[in-house]
């Protein structure tokens, strides 16, 4: 065997241990950030997309939307401006199951079930189409949603 394919399985080796290196410390430098106060807003396993909301949030073309419960308690989500209901929805979805993961662990939460049997209003009217613009239903940055 020549010195070239000798060495190849060596470089790759070497090449997957820098890889986990970076890997580990692009994750410690992101539990970091994320312990900062002024990146509160920002989930602790962020995706592409939630960053990218956030950014357009701080941009203005995004919105931040408070959603009141039955229970008087809120949280924040922060979609599209262009967003639709459901679009609202999936982001209503996504922070509670944050929360309750970051509480209780894993829990199922069957929300086939919660969007049969509860509502959500803005200004007394009840959001039903899916499809709907938040727009339409007068949902700007900063409006607040509650759940019934």
């Amino acid at each position: 065997m020549d010195s070239a394919g000798a060495s190849k399985p060596e470089e790759e080796v070497a090449a997957y241990q820098s890889s986990e290196a970076n890997q580990a410390r692009l994750q410690s430098m992101l539990a970091a950030l994320l312990d900062d106060p002024l990146l509160a807003d920002v989930p602790r396993k962020p995706s592409l997309a939630d960053v990218d909301t956030l950014i357009n949030l701080e941009l203005g073309s995004a919105m931040r939307v408070t959603v009141l419960k039955l229970d008087n308690t809120s949280f924040d989500v922060a979609v599209l401006n262009t967003a639709t209901l459901k679009d609202l929805k999936l982001a209503i979805r996504k922070k509670i199951t944050e929360i309750e993961q970051g509480q209780m662990g894993h829990r199922h939460i069957s929300w086939k079930h919660i969007w049969e049997n509860y509502c959500l209003t803005h200004q007394s009217e009840k959001l039903i189409d899916d499809n709907s613009a938040l727009s339409s239903y007068d949902i700007r940055n900063n409006s607040k949603v509650y759940k019934k």
